[in-house]
């Protein structure tokens, strides 16, 4: 009995820590990007502990972690090993966590208007996020603000 005991509080301690290992995020920025602390401000206000590291060079971190040129924004993200490039609503990296089969990450290309972290006045573009493989495959995840 003893023994069941200890596998049972062990089990949930791993699965707790588990459960806690995809809140952190480790944010890449430039040290003067003010829309990448709203976006990490977006991320602590759904739940996420965000560890800034800024970086004079965000070219290099980008290569670093495979981030295609034709997805880049102005800030990285890493989460549970996975990347996540750009303004993208907390929701979908948490839907995209729940179940991200073979996939690298997600990225919203640019900086568009009305995503997390670019919300200023009531101009609201049309933007898509994307899903990402490492052999460089794209497919649509999302659509925010049709």
């Amino acid at each position: 009995m003893k023994n069941i005991k200890k596998i049972a509080l062990t089990s949930i301690m791993l699965m707790n820590s588990s459960v806690f290992a995809a809140t952190e995020v480790t944010s890449y920025k430039s040290p003067y990007c003010g829309c990448c602390t709203e976006w990490e401000d977006h991320m602590k206000n759904n739940g996420y502990d965000v560890k800034t590291e800024k970086h004079e060079d965000m070219t290099a971190i980008k290569e670093k972690l495979g981030v295609d040129p034709r997805l880049a924004s102005c800030h990285t993200a890493v989460i549970d090993g996975y990347v996540f490039e750009g303004h993208i609503p907390a929701d979908d990296i948490k839907k995209f966590l729940a179940n991200p089969r073979d996939f690298k990450g997600l990225a919203v290309p640019g900086m568009p208007m009305g995503s997390p972290g670019m919300e200023y006045g009531d101009k609201k573009d049309t933007y898509q996020v994307v899903v990402f493989k490492e052999n460089g495959k794209l497919a649509l995840f999302n659509t925010h603000n049709e």
